[in-house]
């Protein structure tokens, strides 16, 4: 039996937001949710972005690691309205991610959210008037590194692609002054962290398997 339990109906909210905006971006997009804890509970999407997007809420799950339909865990969270839920019919077999492990992230730098903002603009400017051959930007716009940040021990280039994430799924809100976007990185992973949610992207590809 597959159940999800969300305790507060904030987070029941913004965990349906999440959902319904990697729905629009993907009308067929499945989410994986996974149990951090005993309290925290992961949900996970593809974007057409070629990035991860996830969003962490107070939870409970069973069983602790489930693939399901992004249009019916929406479904469960906006119709049903209920602290228990059933989030869907397991798909685990399509979903092909590989996800990062939780440990291991180390703090780089923080980005003012405004600044991001701006890039990601410009990048959606561009990319309107370059339009790919599926209707999504090409990728030599999408790789293109627009940040760079470091600290003491790292270095970590942003793609634009991460940006179009960002935007696309609603993370950054420009009218919060203040507000930041922390990236954090492991050798394999980088990630950022934005006030609704996460882009996460690996910095290096696999290397393919020989027979």
């Amino acid at each position: 039996m597959t159940e999800l339990r969300i305790f507060d109906a904030a987070d029941r909210e913004s965990l349906g937001a999440f959902v319904a905006r990697a729905v629009r971006l993907d009308g067929q997009t499945v989410v994986r949710l996974r149990r951090r804890n005993e309290k925290l509970v992961e949900a996970w999407a593809t974007t057409p972005f070629d990035v991860l997007v996830t969003r962490t809420v107070e939870g409970e799950l069973t069983p602790s690691d489930v693939t399901v339909s992004g249009n019916e865990l929406l479904a469960a969270l906006t119709v049903t309205r209920s602290e228990y839920m059933d989030p869907g019919a397991p798909q685990d077999l399509l979903w092909r991610s590989e996800l990062p492990s939780n440990g291991g992230w180390q703090p780089v730098d923080n980005l003012p959210v405004q600044v991001v903002r701006d890039l990601a603009e410009q990048g959606v400017k561009l990319a309107r008037e370059n339009v790919g051959p599926h209707g999504t930007p090409p990728a030599s716009l999408m790789d293109q590194n627009v940040l760079t940040v470091s600290n003491s021990e790292i270095e970590v280039k942003v793609p634009m692609r991460c940006l179009f994430a960002l935007s696309g799924m609603g993370f950054v809100d420009s009218s919060l002054g203040e507000d930041v976007v922390r990236v954090s990185a492991t050798d394999a992973w980088l990630r950022l962290d934005a006030r609704y949610g996460a882009v996460v992207r690996r910095r290096r590809a696999l290397l393919p398997l020989l027979f």
